[in-house]
């Protein structure tokens, strides 16, 4: 593999603590150690891949899915498990301008329907994921956040015909939602869950429907045949007509090479406190399980859990050594306890980051590549990949199938262009990150 970020980005050092695989038991795959024939081979056992394997699988295809780690390992089993709306960073006026009115009404109502279909998938499947919170709530760390709030609920009423509700500062605090905030939106889609219970159930559901699974096996090659493609790995070779690339942040420059220049990791980490007293829910003013995240650019998100625990989460962080990983765990602490100053002494045994994606169409893509007929690639869900990911998961395995079964934007379809700099082209957010960080103040 050919990744762009250190290596220590990708071993087990920034999981170490991560409060996700204390709540449910491990799912170990085999590796790959003899060559198979499919229809379909799926590169990635997260909530992309695994939605389409299961969709493939359930309409009879032999679909064989290989990981570098394990179902759930990367993105997909160590985000804040925020079921919610978006996927996209392009602000509505500019999605209008590229797309026109009709594709880019149809995009955002697919953001909606990402969420009803994971809200399906955990229903019609009886996966039991801690769910809570009904919707979500946008908190506005400045004043003049507010006017924007209030033009967004426009926005929601007129495209979704859901009724989000305006909140003041003293009605914040009424249901729970005490802090630095001056008011906020509540939006009635979404819902929050245990990330990796849903990835690993996830899989169980695709390998029952046939679907094989093969962890520790991480990919070498793709080479396209006539008669489709062989993909290798270390000790034996997937024969098949159809391959789907769902790696998304944890992908490869050369795997395939088309992705080279398309995508950009960025981090989020997470930290977890242990189980809140209810003396000191009651001294914050926070006892609300709704799931919440403020008006930054580079954007806190947090909730109450049902276990008591608090989860507190954030962008940022450039460099992806282990020094700058203890240094981000020193800064997020920092921002909880400015944020939450009554639990400054809580501990938070729990921390760990992961790579949100991101390419240079800021929108996700789902769909076959254009240079390679029968190879597929679901990518870049820009920090909300518990919907978007398992969303166009579905899609790809549809385009496979001939069908279309689910709203398939324009905007999703189109493929993303190359990022400028190359290999070096993280060194972008810099500037990027500096700038959204004063817009932020």
């Amino acid at each position: 593999m050919d990744r762009i970020c250190d290596p220590f980005a990708y071993g087990s050092g920034p999981v170490e603590s991560c409060f996700w695989p204390e709540t449910t038991r491990a799912l170990s795959y085999q590796s790959l150690t003899r060559n198979l024939l499919a229809d379909v081979t799926i590169i990635g056992s997260g909530f992309t891949g695994l939605s389409a394997a299961l969709r493939l699988a359930s309409a009879g295809l032999k679909v064989v899915v290989l990981d570098a780690k394990q179902p759930g390992w990367g993105a997909s089993g160590r985000n804040g498990g925020f079921c919610c709306m978006g996927g996209s960073k392009l602000p509505e006026k500019a999605l209008v301008s590229r797309f026109g009115d009709a594709d880019a009404l149809d995009y955002r109502l697919a953001e909606r329907d990402a969420v009803d279909f994971v809200d399906h998938l955990i229903s019609s499947l009886g996966f039991d994921v801690d769910r809570h919170s009904n919707g979500e709530v946008v908190l506005a760390h400045r004043k003049k956040d507010l006017p924007v709030l209030e033009h967004e609920a426009q926005g929601f009423r007129r495209t979704f015909g859901v009724e989000p509700r305006m909140m003041t500062q003293e009605c914040l605090a009424q249901e729970g939602m005490s802090g630095p905030f001056y008011g906020g939106l509540s939006i009635p889609v979404g819902f929050a869950l245990n990330p990796l219970k849903y990835g690993l159930q996830l899989a169980e559901a695709a390998e029952n429907a046939g679907a094989m699974l093969f962890g520790e096996s991480p990919v070498t090659n793709v080479q396209q045949t006539r008669k489709g493609f062989v993909v290798s790995t270390s000790q034996a070779n997937v024969r098949s007509r159809k391959v789907i690339l769902a790696t998304n942040g944890y992908a490869s420059e050369n795997i395939p090479s088309w992705m080279s220049g398309r995508y950009i990791p960025a981090q989020s980490s997470v930290i977890v406190t242990r189980p809140l007293t209810e003396q000191e829910r009651a001294a914050q003013g926070w006892h609300s399980s709704q799931m919440a995240y403020d008006t930054r650019n580079l954007l806190h998100y947090f909730r109450l859990m049902p276990d008591g625990r608090f989860l507190f989460g954030m962008r940022g962080g450039l460099s992806t050594g282990p020094k700058v990983h203890k240094k981000i765990r020193n800064t997020v602490r920092r921002e909880f306890d400015r944020m939450f100053s009554e639990w400054k002494d809580v501990e938070t045994p729990y921390f760990w980051s992961g790579f949100v994606c991101f390419n240079a169409k800021l929108l996700p893509f789902a769909g076959e590549i254009p240079t390679a007929p029968g190879l597929y690639a679901a990518f870049a869900y820009h920090g909300n990949g518990v919907a978007m990911g398992s969303y166009c998961g579905a899609l790809v395995a549809d385009k496979i199938l001939g069908r279309r079964q689910l709203r398939y934007p324009r905007a999703i379809e189109q493929p993303p262009p190359k990022f400028p700099g190359g290999r070096f082209r993280r060194l972008g957010m810099w500037p990027a990150y500096l700038l959204y960080a004063l817009s932020d103040l």
